[in-house]
C-alpha cells in the first residue's frame, strides 16, 4: 500500500490561469478534466491530486509519469477517482485506489491510497 498527499494554495493556480489562461490548464489537464474542473479551486484540487498520485508512486511528475498519464474523473456518486494512461498502467500496476480532494481556507489538498 502506498500513500501520497499534496497541498497547494488556490491563489497560485488563480495567478497562473490569469497569466496563461487555458494554456496553463492544458499543460496538466485533458479536455474532459478541464470541463470537470469548473473553478480555480477545482483546478487546484486536480493539480494536488496528480502530484499526490505521483508521490504515492515514488517518482514525482517527470520522465516516469507525466501529468497527462493521470486522468482525474468522478464516479457515479461524484467522488473523485483516477485512471492511468495505458503506458503508465503497465508501469504501475494498480489493484485498488482511493482519492480524496478537498479545498478550504484558500488551499486545495489531495490524498491518495494505492494498492499495487
Amino acid at each position: 500500500m502506498k500513500i501520497g498527499t499534496d497541498i497547494i494554495a488556490i491563489s497560485r493556480i488563480e495567478k497562473a490561469i490569469e497569466k496563461h489562461g487555458n494554456t496553463f490548464k492544458e499543460r496538466f489537464l485533458n479536455e474532459d478534466e478541464i470541463a470537470l474542473a469548473k473553478n480555480s479551486a477545482s483546478v487546484a484540487g486536480f493539480w494536488a491530486a496528480k502530484e499526490a498520485i505521483s508521490k504515492a508512486f515514488g517518482c514525482g511528475i517527470g520522465g516516469e509519469l507525466g501529468f497527462h498519464d493521470i486522468i482525474i474523473t468522478k464516479n457515479s456518486k461524484g467522488a473523485p477517482c483516477f485512471e492511468l494512461s495505458p503506458q503508465a498502467q503497465e508501469r504501475f500496476l494498480i489493484q485498488k485506489s482511493s482519492l480524496s480532494i478537498s479545498h478550504d481556507g484558500g488551499f486545495a489538498i489531495a490524498v491518495v491510497v494505492i494498492d499495487e
